[in-house]
């Protein structure tokens, strides 16, 4: 796996001006949320153990995530736990909702401000990385 600062470049380069970087900023963290609400919808119980497909995402990404940094990778967890929570404890037509308007401000970003198409269309680990860039602006830990 390529290191961090090398996938934050790569996928700054995909990012560049401020229109595109608001778009990410509200969409990225929707996207999240909701998608989080939505996978803790569908699980299975075995042995008293309820486990979900949102529970499994974030244990696939944590481990992504703390490999690249693992700074980053324990705040990201932090954040995950609570919109785990948080998309769960939220109806699933509003998971739905703003989950298809994080996707539209991602769009919106690139067609508009960037014309340039999203960093995940050349490398599906970008679908992760994006997370971690808007996290890393706001808890600047990888410079």
């Amino acid at each position: 796996m390529r290191d961090i600062r090398s996938l934050f470049a790569d996928y700054a380069a995909y990012h560049q001006t401020k229109g595109n970087k608001w778009f990410h900023r509200a969409g990225i963290p929707l996207i999240m949320l909701t998608l989080l609400g939505m996978l803790a919808r569908v699980g299975v119980s075995a042995g008293g153990i309820r486990v979900d497909l949102a529970m499994l995402l974030i244990v696939v990404a944590e481990a992504v995530y703390l490999t690249l940094d693992w700074r980053l990778g324990a705040v990201m967890l932090a954040v995950s736990v609570g919109f785990y929570f948080l998309g769960a404890w939220m109806p699933l037509w509003l998971n739905a909702a703003l989950f298809v308007l994080g996707w539209i401000f991602q769009f919106l970003g690139h067609s508009v401000y960037e014309k340039k198409s999203p960093a995940f269309l050349t490398n599906a680990l970008h679908l992760l990385v994006g997370p971690l860039w808007i996290l890393n602006d706001v808890v600047p830990v990888v410079k």
